[in-house]
C-alpha cells in the first residue's frame, strides 16, 4: 500500500546542501528524512581576481543529486510537493533553452547543469564603495551593497559586456533549480530573493525596470517575481525516484526558511550563527518598511511571508571569522615546522576558552566588514601581557562576534518590540559552548537551542 505522502524541502547553502522529507503525523509535521553534503564549490574567479568569491555550478549540483540520491526511495516516490530555498542576494546566469541536460542516473532521471556560469555569491566583493556609488540610487528599502545580484550585473556590464551576451536568464541559485525542475522558460524569483537583488520595490512587488532601463542594464534577464508559498511549476520529468508533475513552489530566501521553522510567538527573537550571523524579531501586522533606506542602518527589513516582514541584523561576521582565526592558527604551526589539522585546533581552541571564564581583551571581529561599514575591518583592544593565551583570545573572539550583532539590534530595542526569548540556531552555535556562553551573558533573555531550525525543514513546512 502507498505510504504516507511526503514534501521535499531542499537548501542550497553556502557551504553545503541539504534536504530533508517532511511528513505529517498526528501530533504535527516530523521530518522523517534528511541528509546533507558538503559541495566543496568555491573556485577561483578569473575576472574579479582576490576580491570575487564564486562557486561551481556543477559542484553544487552534484551535493545535491548525492544527498537525493542517499534518501529513501520508497519515500521520495510518495512526495507530492518540493520546496527550494538557499544563499541570496547571488546570482547565476544561464541559457534559458539550454539551462541543463537530463540523464539516467543510478536513482532514476538528474538534470545535469549545461550553459551555466559559477555563481557569484553574496560574499562576492568586488563592486567597491566607489563603483557602488556610481550606480542608480534605487526605489527600494534595502541598500545596495556587493554581492548582490543586479550590483554583480551592473559589474559585469562595466567590466566583461561581452560575458553576459552568452546568457539571456538569471537568478539566485535556487531559482535555477526551481526553472530547471519545471523547464520554466522565463524564471521565476520570490519577493524575498528579488529584495535581496536590490532594485526592488517590496511594496510594489516589482522591479525598478525604469531606473534600470535608463542606464542601460539588461532587463530581459531579471527574472519574473510571485509570492513566496505560490506553485512555479511541475516537475517536467521524474527525478531522482521523485513522479513527474510534482508541485513545485517559488524558490524562498534560507534565512526566513531557517526562521519559518522555528518561529512560533511573535514575542521570539532568532539568533542564528552559522558561516555569517544574523539577529531577527518579527515586525508588528501591517508593517511597512519606509519608502528609502537609512544606509547608516545595520537593521535590514526582509520580507517574510503572507506580506509580515522581518527585522534583520544580518552581519558578515559569524563563524567565518572562527574559521580564519584556526586556519591563521594552522598556518602558524606550520610555518613553525608542525603539522595540526584544523578540526583537532577548533576543538582544542574550544576546551581552551572553556576554561577562561573571562578576558579583558576586547576583539572586534568585523573582518569581513559589514554591509552599512563595508570598509570596516577588525581590531583587537586592551592586549595585556597576562591574557595572550588561546584560550583568552578565543573567548574575547567569541564574546566579539556576539556583541557585535548586539550592537547592530540592541537590547533595549528587542525589550521594546517585546521580546521574551531568543531561539539560538546555527552551525557555529551549536557546535562551540563558549559561543553559546557569550549568548548567555550578554542577552537578558531565556535563550532555547535545539529546535529544529533548518532551512531544507522550513522550505518544505511553506508547501
Amino acid at each position: 500500500a502507498p505510504g504516507p505522502t511526503c514534501v521535499l524541502g531542499i537548501d542550497l547553502g553556502t557551504t553545503s546542501v541539504k534536504a530533508a522529507l517532511v511528513t505529517g503525523t498526528e501530533r504535527g509535521l516530523a521530518v522523517a528524512q534528511s541528509c546533507s553534503r558538503e559541495t566543496q564549490a568555491h573556485t577561483d574567479s578569473l575576472e574579479a581576481g582576490p576580491q570575487g568569491m564564486e562557486q561551481n555550478v556543477q559542484k553544487i549540483i552534484n551535493a545535491l543529486n548525492e544527498c537525493l540520491a542517499a534518501l529513501p526511495q520508497q519515500q521520495l516516490q510518495q512526495v507530492t510537493h518540493i520546496g527550494i530555498s538557499g544563499q541570496m542576494h547571488g546570482v547565476v546566469f544561464w541559457k534559458s533553452d539550454k539551462g541543463c541536460k537530463w540523464a539516467e542516473s543510478g536513482t532514476g532521471p538528474a538534470f545535469e547543469p549545461d550553459k551555466v556560469s559559477h555563481l557569484v555569491t553574496w560574499q562576492d566583493g568586488r563592486c567597491s564603495p566607489t563603483f557602488l556609488s556610481s550606480l542608480p540610487l534605487p526605489q527600494s528599502h534595502v541598500s545596495l551593497a556587493t554581492g548582490f545580484g543586479c550590483a554583480t550585473v551592473y559589474w559585469h556590464l562595466k567590466n566583461s559586456p561581452d560575458f553576459l551576451k552568452a546568457y539571456d536568464a538569471a537568478g539566485t541559485i535556487q531559482d535555477y533549480v526551481v526553472a530547471m525542475l519545471c523547464d520554466l522558460k522565463k524564471p521565476l524569483m520570490s519577493v524575498q530573493n528579488a529584495a535581496s537583488w536590490g532594485y526592488f520595490n517590496s511594496r510594489k512587488k516589482c522591479w525598478n525596470t525604469d531606473i534600470l532601463k535608463k542606464s542601460g542594464f539588461p532587463v530581459h534577464l531579471l527574472p519574473e517575481v510571485g509570492d513566496p508559498g505560490n506553485i512555479a511549476g511541475r516537475t517536467v520529468c521524474a527525478w531522482h525516484g521523485i513522479p513527474k508533475g510534482v508541485k513545485v513552489g517559488i524558490a524562498l530566501g534560507d534565512f526566513q526558511c531557517s526562521v519559518y521553522s522555528c518561529l512560533t510567538e511573535r514575542t521570539d527573537a532568532v539568533l542564528n550563527i552559522s558561516t555569517s550571523a544574523q539577529l531577527t524579531i518579527s515586525m508588528p501586522l501591517g508593517f511597512q518598511p519606509p519608502e528609502a533606506p537609512d544606509p547608516s542602518s545595520a537593521v535590514t527589513y526582509f520580507p517574510y511571508f503572507n506580506g509580515d516582514y522581518l527585522a534583520v541584523a544580518a552581519s558578515l561576521n559569524g563563524g567565518n571569522v572562527l574559521a580564519t582565526f584556526v586556519g591563521m592558527v594552522a598556518q602558524w604551526t606550520q610555518e613553525l615546522g608542525l603539522q595540526v589539522q584544523e578540526s583537532a585546533i577548533y576543538t582544542r581552541i574550544i576546551q581552551a576558552a572553556l576554561a577562561r571564564k573571562h578576558s579583558k581583551l576586547s576583539v572586534h571581529p568585523t573582518m569581513f566588514g559589514e554591509r552599512h561599514l563595508p570598509e570596516q575591518l577588525a581590531s583587537v583592544t586592551n592586549i595585556g601581557a597576562s591574557e595572550l593565551s588561546l584560550g583568552h583570545v578565543t573567548r574575547a573572539l567569541c564574546r566579539g562576534i556576539v556583541e557585535n550583532l548586539c550592537s547592530m539590534l540592541p537590547v533595549q530595542q528587542l525589550l521594546e518590540t517585546g521580546v521574551r526569548r531568543i531561539l539560538g540556531s546555527g552551525s557555529a552555535l551549536a557546535r562551540n559552548e563558549v559561543l553559546r556562553q557569550e549568548v548567555e551573558r550578554i542577552f537578558p533573555f531565556p535563550v532555547v537551542y535545539g529546535k529544529d531550525v533548518d532551512a531544507a525543514v522550513g522550505a518544505a513546512m511553506v508547501m
